[in-house]
């Protein structure tokens, strides 16, 4: 239980950072991730605990990864999801950071908003720790891929 609400937090942060490449990506990763948290702790929990300790994880985290994936990193996760074939793994090192990302896309679908739609299995390596998770990005109105809440 705690694996999957640790992965579910990862996704809303990396959710988060990818809205934030041209403004302060660590703060505002940390008030998203923050918000997503929470919302998850009470949605598991069902009490107030539970909903700030989801704030307090999906804050740092948040933090984290809109602190990590700079601009480059968001290029490379959008091409994977635009030009990857369905279980091909597509990787790259951000020649800044030293920072290496998987990214193994699923066929795109449909989804219920008749929006096109991929799940995909992001691995980043950052200061020599996997991080590993499951995330799905849906085009919005002008093509542009938007990771989804989980």
């Amino acid at each position: 239980m705690f694996k999957n609400t640790v992965c579910a937090l990862v996704v809303a942060a990396l959710l988060t950072a990818c809205a934030t490449m041209d403004t302060n990506k660590a703060a505002i990763g940390g008030v998203g991730g923050a918000a997503a948290g929470a919302v998850l702790g009470q949605a598991i929990g069902r009490d107030t605990k539970a909903t700030l300790l989801g704030a307090a994880i999906g804050g740092v985290l948040g933090y984290i990864v809109g602190n990590e994936m700079d601009k480059y990193d968001h290029q490379q996760l959008t091409a994977a999801y635009d030009r990857s074939p369905s279980y091909k793994t597509t990787t790259w090192v951000n020649p800044d950071t030293g920072k290496s990302y998987s990214v193994t896309p699923e066929p795109a679908y449909q989804d219920n908003a008749d929006r096109v739609c991929r799940k995909a299995e992001i691995v980043a390596v950052i200061d020599g720790r996997k991080q590993k998770t499951l995330a799905t990005a849906c085009r919005n109105d002008q093509g542009q891929w938007v990771l989804q809440q989980q």
